[in-house]
């Protein structure tokens, strides 16, 4: 078929590859919305 073994895996990685990134394109995972929660230091409150 090839010659060289190294090309048909490089061809076949690159084949899954792609088909890998059409596949998350055209079903993306969902998202979960969450809060963002930051805590403030608290030198921020305290009187000077």
């Amino acid at each position: 078929m090839f010659r060289r073994p190294i090309l048909l895996l490089a061809a076949i990685l690159l084949a899954l590859v792609v088909a890998g990134l059409l596949a998350i394109g055209a079903f993306p995972p969902s998202v979960s919305p969450t809060a963002v929660e930051r805590t403030l230091p608290n030198d921020r409150f305290q009187t000077r």
